[in-house]
Order: C-alpha cells, then sequence, then structure tokens
C-alpha cells in the first residue's frame, strides 16, 4: 500500500465509515470507480446508457432516484478535466435518513493507492470493498522460535501475530543411555537434531511461502543459542525465505507466548514498522506514569490544555476515537461554549441548555472533528501525533482506561 499519512488515513477510514452507514430503499445507490487511464468520455457514455435504461425500472421512485444520481455524476463531469493519478471515486444516491425522510448523498474520494479496474456498481448500500482493501495493514513478517525441546511458527500481519504451528523434537537428552557408546549415542543424537531441523525447515517454508513474496517484509529467528544458529547457518529454510531473514535473536521461550519477546527483541530491525513506533511510545507514556515524573497527560480537558501551552512532545491519540466538538452560542448575548459529544450521535445538546449569562437558548453553530481539531493544536506546538491501534494491549488501554487521548510533555505541567 502506498504510505498514506496518519491524519490523512484517519480522515479516509472515518469517511468509508460513514459511507457504510448509509443504505437506500432500494438499489439506487452508485459506486462509481474510475482508473486514470479511463477516458471520460466513455464514463460519461457509459453514464447516459445507464440513464436511459433506469427510465425501465419498475419502481417510478427507484427510477426517479437512480436518474437524479446519474444528472448529478454526470454535472460533475462536465468540469471534471482530468481524472487524478491514483484514479477517483463517487458516491452518489438517496439514502434513508429515518422517520420516513430521505436525503442525497455526494461524495468524492480520491484513493490512497491506484484504481485497477473501473467499476459501476449500483446497489441499496456503497460498494466500500476496494477502498477497504487499500487501508488493509498487508505487512507480513514470518516469526519463527525454536530450541531442540520444540518450534513454533507464526506471523505478524500489521500489529497482530497469528500462531500458524507447533513442533515438538524427538531429540533425545545429553545423558546417554546405558549400552551405547559416547560415540554412537553422539551420532544417533546429531541425526535426531538435522531431522528435527529439516522438519522446522519444511513446516515453516510451507507457512511462509504461502504469502505473497512482496508482502512478506522478512523473517524472524528466536529462539536459544547455539540452536537458532546451527538452523540459520545449516539452510533448512527455502533458498527464497533464508535471504528474507532479517536476523536472530535470543529468546527465553520458544512457544507461543515468545512471539512478543522476538518482536521486543527484533525493536531495532522493526523500527519502520507501525507496531514497534507504537509500541515504544506507549512504554514512554506508562513509564512516565509509574515514575510519577509528570510529564504524561490523559483526558481531553488536560491533553487540550498543554496543547495550548505547548508543552506536549507527543500527542497520543487512538485509532478508535471517534468524537466531535459542538460549539453553542447565545444569540442573545454572545456567550459561547464548547462541548464534546461521541461521532454519529444525535445528541441535541442544545436542548435545554440555556444561557448562564442571559438564560436564552444556546444554539448549535458548528459542528468539528475532535482529532482534527487536537492535531490542529498539535502542530502549532510541534508536537508529533502518534495514532494509536487498539491492536495490542497498551493501545487498547489508551482506549479504555484514558479515553483515547492522552500526551507525553516535554515538561511538568501540573496540568
Amino acid at each position: 500500500m502506498a504510505e498514506y499519512c496518519t491524519y490523512e488515513k484517519y480522515v479516509f477510514k472515518k469517511k468509508l465509515e460513514t459511507l457504510r452507514s448509509k443504505s437506500g430503499r432500494d438499489t439506487e445507490l452508485i459506486s462509481l470507480y474510475i482508473p486514470s487511464n479511463q477516458r471520460i468520455s466513455d464514463v460519461t457514455d457509459h453514464l447516459r446508457e445507464e440513464h436511459e435504461q433506469a427510465s425501465n425500472i419498475e419502481s417510478k421512485l427507484t427510477s426517479n432516484n437512480v436518474q437524479e444520481a446519474l444528472d448529478s455524476l454526470l454535472a460533475k463531469f462536465r468540469s471534471l478535466k482530468k481524472i487524478p493519478e491514483n484514479g477517483i471515486v463517487y458516491f452518489t444516491g438517496t439514502v434513508d435518513t429515518g422517520a420516513g425522510r430521505t436525503s442525497m448523498v455526494n461524495e468524492v474520494l480520491i484513493p490512497p493507492e491506484p484504481i485497477v479496474h473501473y467499476i459501476y456498481h449500483r446497489d441499496s448500500v456503497f460498494y466500500l470493498e476496494p477502498l477497504e482493501e487499500m487501508l488493509r495493514e498487508c505487512s507480513t513478517y514470518g516469526l519463527l522460535l525454536l530450541d531442540l525441546r520444540e518450534a513454533t511458527i507464526g506471523m505478524l500481519v500489521g500489529k497482530q501475530t497469528e500462531f500458524i504451528r507447533h513442533l515438538h523434537s524427538t531429540v533425545p537428552g545429553k545423558q546417554r543411555k546405558g549400552g551405547q557408546s559416547a560415540h554412537r549415542f553422539e551420532q544417533l543424537r546429531r541425526i535426531a537434531i538435522h531431522d528435527f531441523y529439516k522438519r522446522i525447515g519444511d513446516a515453516a517454508s510451507e507457512a511462509f511461502l504461502e504469502v505473497e513474496p512482496a508482502e512478506l517484509k522478512g523473517i524472524l529467528i528466536g529462539g536459544h543459542s547455539p540452536t537458532k544458529e546451527e538452523f540459520y547457518e545449516g539452510g533448512f529454510l527455502h533458498y527464497e525465505l533464508q535471504k528474507k531473514v532479517l536476523g536472530l535473536f535470543d529468546t527465553g521461550y520458544t512457544d507461543e507466548s515468545g512471539f512478543s519477546e522476538l518482536i521486543n527483541a527484533a525493536e531495532d530491525t522493526l523500527q519502520c514498522i507501525d507496531l514497534i513506533k507504537q509500541k515504544k511510545d506507549m512504554g514512554i507514556f506508562f513509564k512516565e506514569i509509574a515514575t510519577e515524573s509528570g510529564k504524561v497527560s490523559y483526558g481531553e480537558d488536560n491533553v487540550r490544555a498543554n496543547l495550548e501551552i505547548k508543552a506536549v512532545d507527543v500527542l497520543l491519540l487512538s485509532e478508535d476515537l471517534r468524537s466531535e466538538r459542538v460549539i453553542l452560542k447565545c444569540s442573545v448575548c454572545g456567550y459561547e461554549n464548547k462541548r464534546t459529544r461521541k461521532w454519529k450521535t444525535n445528541e441535541a445538546v442544545s436542548a435545554a441548555v440555556n444561557c448562564p449569562e442571559c438564560g436564552s437558548a444556546l444554539e448549535v453553530t458548528d459542528v468539528i472533528d475532535t482529532v482534527g481539531e487536537l492535531s490542529e493544536l498539535a502542530d502549532k506546538g510541534d508536537a508529533r501525533i502518534a495514532f494509536i491501534s487498539t491492536d495490542f494491549d497498551e493501545g487498547s488501554q489508551l482506549m479504555i482506561a484514558f479515553g483515547g487521548i492522552a500526551a507525553i510533555l516535554r515538561y511538568s505541567t501540573g496540568v
């Protein structure tokens, strides 16, 4: 996937969530995917054909709604001079808003990576799968843990580890049985070790070769010395996979519980992937809490206060954070207040809320995305913004225990 700035990715994901929540009363929502090499005139001709065919739809209401959506698309194409490099996607149609009401949706998206195929899709929901696939974290790392007792094979896919297979060895201990010479016993033991290495190599190769070569970014091998070194140097992996080994790392565990230990041991090697960066940021955050240094802040109000005085070094925002700031204003005396509510709620924040200055009813004058507002404050204060996934324990804690908003400070502020 093309590299996508984290805030842009957040906005893009939120836009898809909005579109996913909408539905029509019939097959009258149009999703149009246009690659950059598609001629605008060809698209226009196709839309005109669809407009003509829509008159044959049995339901008159559906027919009118589809034609209205197509008219909207055709109007947009009259002003489109060139299709962007990654293509362009249109979502248009009449959606059901409840209580017998409808509204027209007209959404245009520039995708984070190129569109391959021209797609015209009409249904009661928008067709989002191609765009959702673009946001899928496709970087994959093979994980292999081994000693002479066992071996465990897994994957690091995006931010999540996946268990694949566990193998037990038949390698005898170093204590030989009676009646065997030391030399004969050592020979048999070496044969058993070689056979076990071969079984590990075959199982790992089978698992890792199923991954698309472009997606498998590397392989991490962990375990005890000299076992992992012997395995690697013996070339027991498929030759294509042998070239993808990023390093050998000491781990105390070689069962599934050792995966986290392996990933942490490979931290320097994996600096480029988001998981390690996020774990490092959350590690610093929890360390500062434990030491009571005062150099952390959490909760929207406290973090906002520290952002306003430019004391924030790293702003930590959960990728699952969805809220918005509602601006309330009194039209009589000019009093203004701001409140935060969950995104996509119909909470009537102005209802029964009167101005504390003059008693008049407050009115909603603006609604702002909380993440966007905090990100803007962070930029003004030269703070780095870190979006934290909930796919690992510390990331989940940020969302559940701290409301998805926290900060690492440059100095203690007492706020």
